[in-house]
This record gives structure tokens, C-alpha cells and sequence, in this order.
């Protein structure tokens, strides 16, 4: 419920957990989440999977962590509190993909929305080698909402970047195919004045969430957009209602960040 600033009252006992990196520079990973689901009136439970050492230019160093560590953090997580929902971001390598998997298929009750982070802002990889095919064959049948954007599409799809909205949709079709419930197609390095997302489900016609581009770039966002609809489907709305709002809240903090705060403009 808003309390009448802007901000909703946080429920003490509904949790998100957040599996995903650090990021030094605060610009992305758990910092963008935590700040992202308590926006949404919900506490965060923590699961990191690797530390970075990142400025808002360069990626320098990633250390993951064993993956022994981050499943006895998920085990701590569920026992200690309420969670509702699950964020999955930055999973490093395989094993680490592996062993998140293994507990998600152990505790299905909760939805799973994926981030697949598999670069930085910077063009960095975050990921080793074998990485996307350990998400699309193990953790994609887990998932209530893969969120990835064009380049992350293409390397989950194996197939070069969608040139139009059609690939995108048959390259969603493959992730589908693979097992995840929806897909929820990210516009932001499409060309062109808007910046649309288009959520694909099985025997449904897309969903478009429009919105004009802003200029100028802002980092975080794919970890905002995906927290936001975790923190959504754990206040019990609807897939599409989560991506809405999340996408509401997206552009807003974009705006925010802008130098000369361009006026809103209506998202549909």
C-alpha cells in the first residue's frame, strides 16, 4: 500500500530472493535489487554468486563462488524467511548454474523470473564458457519469466541477433521450446524512437509494453526490470501486471537519472 510519499509499506514477512553478483561500482546486480524490490514494499534475501570488481566503464575481476557456498546461502534463505519469488541474475559458470538449479527444482512453488546476465553494461563477459547452454538446458524449465535482452536472446537461441520483431519472437520460440513458461523480449538495443518489450507465451499473440527511448544510457536496468517483476508476482499480480509496472518503474528511474529529467511520457 502507498503510504502517501511515493513509497509502499513494506511487508515484513513476504521476501524476494536474490540470486545474483556483486557489483563494486553499485551501478548494477544485488545494489540495483534490494533498492528495486524494497521500492515495491518487499525485503530481499541474498544469494551471491559472484563478486565483482567493476566501475561504471570496466569490468576488472570476477570471482565466483564455490558452488557449495551459494547453495547452502538459497538453503539459509528459504529457512529464514517467507520467499515469495525468486530473481536468478549473474550465474557464472556452469557448475554454479547447476547447483541453483538443482535447489529451484527442489522448492517449485515459487515463481522464478531469470535475468540472463551474460555481459556487462561495458561489453565484458561475465560468464565462462558453457554458461548459456547450462541456463537454457537446466534452468529455462524452472522459470515463470526468462527477461533477456537482443544479444542474450541470440546466444540463447544460438542463432545471430534478431535483425525484427518476427526473428525475436521465433528466437523466444526456442526458449519456450526449452522449457521457460514466458519470455519477456527487452527493446532497449533495438533502433528506432521506442523502446518496446514483447512478452511471449505459448499459443498467445505477443504482449507489447511500449514506451519511448530515452537518450543517454543508464546501467542496471535488465537487473531494475527483472527485480520488479519478481517483487510484483510476490505481491500475487498477474505476469502481465508485473511486467507493466515494472516497466512503469523502469522508465522512471531512467528518467530520473537523465541530466535534464525529460518529462514522462505514458507507457502502454
Amino acid at each position: 500500500m502507498d503510504r502517501g510519499n511515493g513509497a509502499m509499506a513494506v511487508n515484513p514477512s513476504a521476501h524476494v530472493l536474490v540470486v545474483a553478483g556483486s557489483d563494486s561500482s553499485g551501478g548494477a546486480g544485488i545494489a540495483r535489487d534490494v533498492e528495486t524490490i524494497a521500492a515495491f514494499g518487499l525485503r530481499s534475501s541474498l544469494t551471491v554468486t559472484a563478486v565483482t570488481v567493476q566501475t561504471h566503464d570496466a569490468v576488472t575481476q570476477i570471482e565466483p563462488m564455490p558452488p557449495t557456498l551459494v547453495v547452502a546461502q538459497i538453503h539459509a534463505a528459504i529457512e529464514a524467511n517467507a520467499v515469495r519469488a525468486v530473481k536468478v541474475g549473474m550465474l557464472p559458470n556452469p557448475a554454479i548454474t547447476e547447483a541453483v538449479a538443482s535447489v529451484l527444482a527442489d522448492n517449485p512453488l515459487v515463481p522464478v523470473v531469470l535475468d540472463p546476465v551474460l555481459a556487462a553494461s561495458s561489453g565484458a563477459s561475465l560468464t565462462a564458457e558453457g554458461a548459456a547452454a547450462a541456463l537454457k538446458r537446466r534452468l529455462l524449465p524452472l522459470c515463470r519469466l526468462v527477461t533477456p535482452n537482443l544479444p542474450e536472446l541470440a546466444l540463447l537461441a544460438d542463432t545471430p541477433p534478431a535483425r525484427n520483431e518476427d526473428e525475436a519472437v521465433r528466437q523466444a520460440g526456442f526458449l519456450l521450446e526449452a522449457g521457460a513458461q514466458a519470455v519477456l523480449v527487452k527493446g532497449g538495443h533495438a533502433a528506432g524512437e521506442r523502446s518496446d518489450d514483447l512478452l511471449i507465451r505459448p499459443g498467445r499473440p505477443p504482449a507489447r509494453f511500449a514506451a519511448p527511448r530515452l537518450p543517454g544510457s543508464v546501467r542496471g536496468t535488465g537487473c531494475m526490470l527483472s527485480s520488479a517483476i519478481a517483487a510484483n508476482l510476490a505481491r500475487n499480480a498477474t505476469l502481465e501486471e508485473s511486467v507493466q509496472n515494472a516497466k512503469r518503474y523502469v522508465f522512471e528511474q531512467i528518467r530520473l537519472f537523465l541530466p535534464d529529467r525529460q518529462t514522462a511520457a505514458t507507457i502502454g
